[in-house]
């Protein structure tokens, strides 16, 4: 387990320090913000409605349950049972991070984001891939976009990210899976 630890510091220090770029300095901390979303989350309702009429009502709520689910099983069961620092409060490296947002409380694995992004990204591609088969993928693009900015900007390290993922995809696969039931 110690290597795999060490190995995950390494990957960090490669991603935030190493891997430092102007233009990404400027970018990721707006990339991983959940309110740059906001257009893309309304614009996703509105169409949901557009395309599946009042069935887009069970859409949204899912949608709602897909995000809840990944908050309270990321956050509420696996983060409060592991425990893990951020790398932004990790005594012996904290120094060295590059931290580009405030580093908040909390702990680190997983990584809330990456759970919610990719729960949502297979959400989309499971339940509106359909109407943008040959684009369904750049869901999961800007998943891993905002889970390496999560990275970069110092929060997480890369497993906790990768977990988060992970989880993540099994959340939109179970409600994806609902959403095909219904009626």
């Amino acid at each position: 387990m110690s290597h795999l630890l060490q190995f995950d510091e390494s990957l960090f220090f490669l991603i935030n320090r190493d891997g430092q770029s102007v233009v990404l300095d400027w970018l990721l901390p707006i990339w991983r913000n959940k309110f740059t979303w906001i257009p893309l989350y309304a614009g996703l309702m509105v169409f949901s409605f557009y395309k599946f009429h009042w069935k887009g009502v069970w859409w949204v709520l899912l949608l709602a349950l897909t995000v809840g689910a990944g908050d309270m099983i990321s956050h509420r069961l696996i983060k409060k049972q592991v425990q893990r620092p951020r790398p932004c409060q990790t005594a012996h490296i904290m120094e060295e991070v590059h931290l580009l947002v405030p580093c908040g409380g909390g702990s680190s694995f997983t990584s809330n984001h990456a759970t919610n992004h990719f729960a949502l990204a297979t959400f989309f591609a499971g339940t509106l891939g359909v109407f943008f088969r040959r684009w369904r993928w750049l869901f999961f693009v800007w998943a891993f976009g905002v889970a390496y900015a999560q990275v970069y900007v110092g929060l997480h390290y890369p497993l906790d990210v990768v977990a988060g993922g992970l989880l993540g995809c099994l959340i939109g696969a179970g409600t994806t899976f609902i959403w095909k039931r219904i009626p």
